[in-house]
């Protein structure tokens, strides 16, 4: 007997499947055949076919969804998924058609569920299932695989390609860009989607391809919001080698692997260093130095976020102090937050123990939030922590301008005193035209809100003259210095006051 039906579990499903209802007579009927013989085995069964008919009349008018094959009961979601993948695999000789799976998730599900509670987020990951079976084609297989995210066992088909998985996979995403209404509320999310041809899979295993499908997932969810990704062995590798890391990160944080290293800001008026920067580095011992793009992912999966946040911290205020023992001018450094930490209720008072720790005016610090997490954020405690920090006297800076549709208004609202315009504006803009409108209507915007600017990812000299001359107030970027070690900085700092100190005396010279 075939039959389809949606279920919060799984979706839209297609298989040949025995009711549920008939299965519970099993037993019954197995005591009639061992009490009573053939005969009362018969009469059993014909007792019991119309009372389970009845019984699934019944549930049908209650509204219930039963479950296929009991599948929102006792078969979980990613067994019958990983099932259908085996079962593509064993055809797919006999019938020259492939299959694939597509993973899809929400690309900040805490955040979801921070603002707007739990009990919302799980009723709207019920609708999000409900948008994706609605836009998938008949025979494929959607189940829910954990509390943010969703699998997709398509249905094979001969042209089962790259290009016929994407356009799927961009039905899906949008299907999921609409507002989800919810007691009144109206939410907004964002998912990536990740998805693995079963022809590209490591292994001929329906798990294999479900494992790989979540990979392409979290690549496209780290490269969003709203990212798609294909499967490939290169991201296998990776993922493997982000495995190794895994193991190694928290012992790295604790014995000092993981470091602050300092990227200096000037100002274009003076040349004057106006701060440092402060970047995560691992100084691994058999990799060498690595970025974040290489372990931060590592770090967040592990939920090490703030504790990175508070080594780096810690590490920066040190730097600042010794700057000042040193007697090296160095009027702030500048700190990331991410959203976790600004999430923390108890930030304001951390930041201003560590402060006093050190001896340092909380002028020293500047605090540098993404312009996503400041543009979409209705965290109550992340804007009372804002707040507190600007009254505090902390400087905040808003980073990656031109990104995150920050409003006029949010700007206002956190009482943000300078915006680093982004490195995608700031490349070529001393021969790119559109470039040049694009960063002066941005100068001319913060000049009118009486705010300060700073173009990070400057490389080149052309770009820092050409942005001097528009008005830009403070530069950072490898034309200036790529991003150095501590015990690097007071001969860095020495070597550039002196640079300056020559250039004004020939200045005064030929005045």
């Amino acid at each position: 007997m075939i039959r389809k039906q949606f279920i919060p579990a799984l979706g839209r499903v297609t298989a040949p499947l025995v009711e549920p209802e008939f299965l519970s007579l099993y037993p019954a009927l197995a005591l009639a055949l061992l009490w009573f013989g053939p005969r009362g085995a018969l009469i059993a069964g014909l007792a019991g076919v119309p009372m389970a008919v009845l019984a699934r009349a019944r549930s049908a008018r209650a509204g219930a969804r039963p479950a296929a094959g009991d599948a929102a009961g006792r078969t979980p979601p990613r067994r019958l998924l990983t099932a259908a993948l085996d079962r593509a695999f064993a055809s797919q000789e006999e019938t020259g058609k492939a299959s694939a799976c597509i993973v899809v998730g929400l690309d900040d599900p805490t955040q979801l569920a921070a603002t707007y509670g739990q009990e919302a987020c799980d009723r709207t990951m019920d609708r999000i299932g409900e948008r994706i079976a609605a836009v998938l084609r008949e025979h494929d297989i959607v189940g829910r695989i954990d509390r943010t995210r969703f699998a997709v066992a398509l249905a094979p088909a001969r042209r089962m390609d790259l290009e016929a998985v994407i356009q799927i996979a961009g039905r899906v995403r949008a299907a999921l860009g609409e507002p989800v209404s919810i007691d009144a509320m109206t939410v907004y999310v964002s998912a990536s989607v990740g998805f693995c041809l079963t022809s590209r899979a490591p292994e001929r295993t329906g798990p294999a391809v479900l494992e790989a499908a979540g990979l392409a997932f979290e690549e496209a969810r780290r490269n969003g919001p709203g990212g798609i990704r294909a499967y490939s062995a290169d991201l296998g590798r990776a993922a493997l080698a982000r495995d190794a890391l895994r193991d190694q990160v928290e012992a790295a944080l604790e014995n000092g692997e993981i470091v602050a290293y300092f990227q200096p800001q000037l100002s274009t008026d003076t040349g004057d260093v106006a701060g440092f920067e402060a970047l995560a580095r691992w100084q691994h011992p058999s990799r060498g130095v690595l970025t974040p793009g290489d372990f931060l992912p590592v770090i967040l999966a592990a939920g090490l976020g703030e504790r990175l946040g508070e080594v780096i911290l810690g590490q920066a205020l040190s730097a600042l102090r010794g700057w000042d023992r040193a007697g090296l001018r160095v009027p702030q450094v500048a700190v990331n937050f991410s959203s976790a930490e600004l999430r923390n209720p108890n930030l304001a008072a951390k930041l201003k123990w560590e402060l006093d720790r050190f001896d340092l005016a909380p002028e020293r610090l500047t605090v540098e939030i993404l312009e996503s997490v400041m543009a979409e954020t209705d965290n109550d405690v992340i804007v009372h922590n804002i707040t507190a920090l600007s009254r505090m006297g902390c400087n905040i800076d808003l980073d990656d301008f031109g990104t995150g549709h920050a409003s006029l208004a949010s700007i206002r609202r956190f009482s943000v005193g300078r915006i680093k315009i982004d490195r995608s504006y700031v490349t070529r803009v001393d021969s790119d035209l559109s470039q040049q409108r694009m960063v002066a209507a941005i100068l001319s915007m913060a000049e009118r809100l009486g705010i300060e600017t700073l173009a990070e990812g400057v490389e080149t000299i052309g770009e820092h003259a050409h942005l001097a001359q528009l008005g830009c107030s403070h530069v950072q970027g490898f034309a200036i210095a790529r991003p150095m070690a501590l015990t690097q900085t007071d001969d860095w700092l020495r070597t550039h006051r002196a640079k300056l100190d020559a250039t004004s005396g020939v200045a005064r010279r030929t005045g």
